[in-house]
């Protein structure tokens, strides 16, 4: 049985948002390569290429946030919901993932503590990316020359922060052995929306107990909707 995990919103939001920022991680690198590497980056076609796609990188989410209000607030609120589990997870994230053992992890909700993670830098660092690369972009002959410095700044730190988190990201959503083959795990759930049911009872144990198997259970009919016959 298949489970519904991203509607097609979610997951069109998530492959435009991962392959903007691809290009912009790659056209923004060129800047920190040697020469003649980093001429490339200096006013050339990699600059018009960092400009179109981060309007993608901006433009995506406003969609979505205008298109599916309800479905942004609650990922918001859930990635910034932490409790005992989440510091639980925290604690078992080492035996976890380097010892693939999948009986230590605390019973998860929907999102994981790790995706609450990786959700929190997306936003923040995401943020960060946004309002500095948009000042330097829009008011770098009116703005102070030590606001444009801090917003170099800031811009690369939040380049550097996310970029590691991206790696990361994409080893342990693809590539680490509990996430094999691609047809399970999160892979699935962003390329098709849907996951197995084995797969969501054994990660997201919490999510899969409080709203999955609720809705799959067959609703009793009440007898008084249908009273005996009084022949």
């Amino acid at each position: 049985m298949q489970v519904e995990r991203y509607r097609k919103p979610t997951r069109f939001l998530h492959w435009a948002i991962a392959v903007s920022y691809v290009v912009l991680f790659i056209t923004g690198l060129l800047i920190f390569l040697p020469a003649p590497i980093s001429l490339l980056a200096q006013d050339s076609f990699t600059r018009i290429f960092h400009r179109v796609f981060s309007i993608v990188f901006i433009g995506a989410p406003v969609i979505y946030m205008l298109t599916n209000w309800k479905a942004t607030v609650k990922g918001i609120t859930e990635a910034f919901k932490w409790g005992a589990e989440d510091i639980g997870w925290l604690k078992a994230a080492p035996r976890y993932y380097f010892l693939c053992d999948e009986e230590c992890m605390p019973p998860q909700g929907h999102m994981n503590s790790g995706q609450k993670l990786w959700w929190l830098m997306v936003i923040l660092m995401g943020g960060l990316l946004v309002v500095s690369g948009l000042v330097m972009w829009l008011l770098k002959t009116v703005a102070p020359a030590a606001v444009l410095q801090w917003m170099v700044f800031a811009h690369d730190v939040a380049f550097i922060a996310s970029g590691s988190m991206f790696f990361v990201h994409v080893y342990l959503s693809v590539m680490h052995p509990l996430m094999r083959p691609l047809n399970t795990g999160a892979w699935a759930s962003m390329a098709y929306g849907k996951v197995p049911a084995e797969y969501v009872k054994s990660h997201h144990a919490k999510w899969y107990n409080e709203e999955i198997a609720p809705a799959q259970k067959p609703e009793v009919e009440s007898p008084r909707k249908h009273p005996a016959r009084v022949t």
